[in-house]
């Protein structure tokens, strides 16, 4: 078996022979000979694209390495049998790999100059390419100062070589980095003048093909930094997408993408304020409705009592109205709220008689809901219900609390 990706990136569509033809875990699978297919392996995802065996086209849908024996197994989504095929990589994801593992190796040498930050993991996927370092405490300026160099090599166009050493040659090499190699030999990616590192994935031929490397977000992962960046035509894409929104940002806000910080801020202090402004006029609303029902209140024996359904609100508005009934002296408030989800609201002053957490278990119950409290303020809600419903809850706690109260011991 020859992996042909070892010293050729470029080869998308190739002949080749199907040498077997297996099922590992009950999907179908081949063995090709030569091998450009790249297995998932180094922190860069397997390649895909279709076999053509005569007539029968199939997908490749995974590539991975044996461990038993080292084979690369193309996973397919239809057997084919063994014999000459015709064989296409899907282009846009190996370019997109090459990019983005070259533009790493970038990256990491340049951590490494302007930070002395070594990298210790790589991970690249459809949803976002990141290097972790081994430093938790890289500034801002370090990590521009690495994103910049990184990016005068891509303009430099440096030349990308791949070649084999032993393990005895490479002792003498300034390697970044010396994984195992395969059959007592290494694969040297060396990007001339600037990083020499051994590695198994594909590349580009010239660092220009990068395009571009742009870090777009970094994370503090205990002793490590995690650095999120994208290469070429994902670091263009995200430029766009970024650009299409401050764009439409401008046009809503009527202002220049310079001054859109700034009136983000004005927009959040106004913001607040009215929302301060709200809270106050809806206190002093509450504060009202409680008077009123207070003005309607039942007697219990030193104490009042408010029973009430509502239509339409928050239960938060129902538990603020009987955080304002109950400041109103020794007042026991059951608050109930009818319609698609039920709620109930039971609450009491501090001399006002009843266990509330206790009351409310039943009327709960009564609804198909849950919930819970403490002896002065409990609440919970359940399913949909009418007003009745609710009513006929509220007016079976009110009885349960005068029983209570009128009771042995009371």
């Amino acid at each position: 078996m020859t992996r042909a990706y070892y010293t050729d990136s470029y080869t998308l569509q190739f002949e080749t022979r199907v040498t077997a033809a297996e099922t590992p875990d009950g999907r179908p699978a081949v063995l090709l000979d030569p091998v450009y297919f790249y297995p998932t392996s180094g922190g860069q995802p397997h390649d895909t694209g279709h076999l053509r065996r005569g007539d029968a086209v199939a997908r490749v849908v995974d590539v991975i390495e044996r461990e038993s024996d080292g084979a690369i197994l193309h996973i397919l989504d239809r057997a084919l049998t063994p014999g000459p095929a015709t064989a296409t990589i899907d282009r846009e994801r190996r370019l997109d790999h090459m990019a983005h593992h070259t533009g790493q190796h970038l990256l990491s040498q340049a951590f490494v100059r302007v930070a002395e930050a070594e990298t210790v993991g790589f991970h690249l996927s459809p949803q976002s390419v990141t290097i972790d370092l081994d430093r938790a405490d890289l500034s801002p300026a370090e990590i521009d100062a690495a994103e910049t160099l990184a990016n005068e090599i891509i303009r430099r166009d440096a030349p990308v070589a791949v070649r084999f050493v032993t393990g005895e040659e490479a002792a003498a090499l300034p390697l970044r980095k010396t994984p195992p190699g395969r059959d007592g030999r290494l694969r040297l990616v060396d990007i001339e003048g600037f990083d020499l590192t051994a590695c198994g994935g594909t590349h580009v031929a010239r660092t220009g093909e990068v395009g571009l490397v742009k870090i777009v977000r970094t994370e503090r992962r205990g002793a490590t930094t995690r650095v999120e960046f994208l290469c070429g035509a994902r670091a263009l894409a995200d430029y766009r997408q970024k650009l299409d929104i401050l764009r439409s940002l401008s046009a809503a806000l009527t202002t220049g993408a310079a001054d859109l910080p700034a009136v983000v801020v004005k927009i959040q202090d106004e913001n607040k304020a009215l929302r301060t402004e709200l809270r106050r006029r809806e206190a002093a609303l509450l504060a009202l409705e409680a008077e009123q029902l207070l003005a309607g209140a039942a007697p219990l024996g030193e104490a009042r009592l408010v029973a009430r359904v509502f239509t339409g609100r928050e239960p938060d508005e129902l538990r603020r109205l009987a955080g304002a009934l109950t400041e109103a002296g020794s007042v026991v408030a059951l608050l109930g709220l009818a319609g698609e989800r039920t709620h109930l609201v039971f609450g009491r002053s501090a001399g006002a008689p009843g266990h509330m957490g206790e009351l409310i278990r039943p009327a709960l119950a009564a609804l198909g809901g849950r919930g819970g409290g403490n002896a002065t303020l409990a609440q919970g809600g359940g399913p949909a219900g009418d007003e009745a419903k609710v009513a006929a809850t509220l007016t079976a706690a009110a009885r349960e609390l005068r029983q209570a109260r009128e009771g042995p011991g009371m």
